[in-house]
């Protein structure tokens, strides 16, 4: 395995978090920041059904590679050597887990939105699809606990 961490990175908070715990807590310090987006929305493929639409997959493509890019330079500061990767597809944990293999990731970072029951099921947890199906190290950075349930 390579010394390579790979930061998944959807411009949220959390993602942000998951960037500075693997800069306190990871030695590794070459970085690819991937954000990974949807080919098409449900709107974009309704439109889809009207004559001359714009290409919705290469627009999601050019911000994916955007926001990549905001998270290297997020990464950066955190002190990565972070390059930035962005592109499309769907289901989106499987081109996480398939581009963690092209660049033989010795870890890949994620933070979790922390879904349980319903939510779960109903959304999907790209955290939880991505660890089981990695065959590597996944570093899952959850959302911090809430003051008002931390008892304090």
């Amino acid at each position: 395995m390579s010394d390579l961490i790979l930061v998944c990175y959807d411009g949220s908070e959390l993602a942000r978090r998951a960037i500075d715990a693997a800069a306190e807590l990871v030695s590794m310090r070459r970085a690819v920041v991937l954000n990974v987006g949807p080919p098409l929305t449900t709107l974009e493929w309704d439109a889809l059904l009207v004559p001359g639409t714009l290409d919705f997959e290469h627009v999601n493509a050019m911000a994916a590679r955007e926001l990549a890019e905001q998270g290297a330079i997020y990464a950066r500061r955190a002190g990565f050597e972070a390059e930035a990767k962005g592109g499309v597809a769907a289901p989106i944990w499987q081109a996480i887990v398939t581009y963690a293999e092209v660049v033989d990731a010795a870890v890949i970072v994620l933070g979790s939105r922390a879904l349980t029951g319903v939510g779960e099921l109903a959304k999907g947890s790209t955290s939880h699809r991505v660890a089981e199906h990695a065959g590597r190290p996944v570093f899952v950075v959850p959302p911090p606990i809430a003051e008002s349930t931390s008892g304090a």
